[in-house]
C-alpha cells in the first residue's frame, strides 16, 4: 500500500472504496437496462439523463461517505458537496445516452482526488463486469496488471465520442475537417459513447488513442488514471493550454505506449484555442 506522503488514507483503500461502491449500483442499473425509462434533457436534446443517474449518484455518495467521513463529492447529477482533503470524482453512468437505449457501452466511474491530485480510480463495466482500477502501485483490469500498447497511425483504433452536437457547435466546420482527418488517418474510428470506457479500452490495449472536447471532470478523472498507470499518456488542454492534472482539462488526447500521436495532439490543441469557454455547457 502507498501512503500520500502528507498522510491520510491510502491509495489502495481508496481503490477498494470506489470498486465496492462501483459494484453497489450495478445490480439497479442492470435491472432496468433495456427497459422502458424516462429520459430527461440536459445540455441539448443530444444530452440525456435518466432517473437511474440520480439515484445511482446518491447510493455511491451515501457508500463512498460512509466509508471515508468527512470526504466530499463532486458527481455529474448533483454537482459538489463542499470542500475537502479528499473528494470522490463520480460519473453514476458515463454513457447515458447508450444505456438509455440499450447499448451495452456504458459504465460507473469513480475517482478519488486527495489533495488535489487524482490517485484512485474505477470505471466498472457492469454489463461485461469489467472492473479497470488503478491506484499508486498500477493498474489492472479484473485483478490482472495492464500494460497499454499503440500501433502507428495507419494501423490505428481511436475511439471517441466526437462529433457531438456540442463539438459542432463549438468548432463550426472544423469539427468536421477534423472528423475527415480521423477517417483519413486511422484504420478505423468509432463515435462510442462513453469517455471513461474509451480511456480503460485503450489502457487495456483494445484499441491505441482516444479524444474528446469541452469534457469535465468526472469524465476522464478515473480513465486518465488507470491509462497513465497501464504506461499509457494523456495530453490535456484549456483554450490551447497544456494542464498537468487530467481532471482540469477541457479538451484532450490520449493514447497507448508506443505511439505519441504528435498530429491529432497538435490538432486537438490548435482547435483547443479556438474554442470560446463562455460557449461551453
Amino acid at each position: 500500500m502507498t501512503t500520500p506522503p502528507t498522510g491520510g488514507p491510502t491509495s489502495t483503500d481508496l481503490r477498494a472504496a470506489a470498486e465496492a461502491a462501483a459494484r453497489a449500483v450495478a445490480p439497479a442499473l442492470l435491472d432496468v437496462f433495456r427497459s422502458d425509462m424516462t429520459v430527461s434533457l440536459k445540455r441539448d436534446a443530444h444530452d440525456v439523463v435518466t432517473e437511474h443517474d440520480r439515484a445511482a449518484e446518491q447510493t455511491i455518495t451515501t457508500s463512498l461517505t460512509t466509508a471515508f467521513p468527512g470526504s466530499v463529492v463532486l458527481g455529474e447529477e448533483g454537482g459538489s458537496t463542499g470542500d475537502a482533503r479528499l473528494r470522490w470524482i463520480v460519473d453514476p453512468i458515463d454513457g447515458t445516452a447508450n444505456f438509455a437505449r440499450g447499448l451495452a457501452y456504458w459504465c460507473v466511474s469513480i475517482a478519488a482526488e486527495l489533495d488535489g491530485e487524482v490517485v484512485a480510480g474505477v470505471v466498472y463495466d457492469p454489463v461485461a463486469d469489467h472492473v479497470f482500477a488503478a491506484d499508486d502501485d498500477g493498474a489492472w483490469l479484473d485483478g490482472v496488471p495492464m500494460r497499454s500498447a499503440s500501433a502507428p497511425d495507419a494501423g490505428s483504433t481511436i475511439l471517441t465520442s466526437f462529433p457531438v452536437q456540442q463539438d459542432v457547435d463549438l468548432l463550426g466546420d472544423a469539427a468536421f475537417d477534423l472528423l475527415r482527418d480521423l477517417t483519413a488517418r486511422y484504420r478505423h474510428h468509432h463515435s462510442m459513447g462513453s469517455g471513461a470506457l474509451n480511456l480503460v479500452h485503450v489502457a487495456a490495449g483494445w484499441s491505441d488513442v482516444t479524444m474528446g472536447f469541452a469534457t469535465h471532470p468526472w469524465d476522464v478523472a478515473a480513465g486518465a488514471l488507470v491509462l497513465e498507470r497501464a504506461g499509457g499518456w494523456f495530453r490535456g488542454f484549456r483554450h490551447g493550454e497544456p494542464v498537468d492534472r487530467a481532471h482540469l482539462a477541457e479538451d484532450y488526447v490520449a493514447g497507448g505506449a508506443g505511439n505519441p500521436h504528435d498530429h491529432l495532439v497538435g490538432r486537438v490543441r490548435e482547435l483547443s484555442a479556438t474554442i470560446d469557454p463562455r460557449a461551453i455547457g
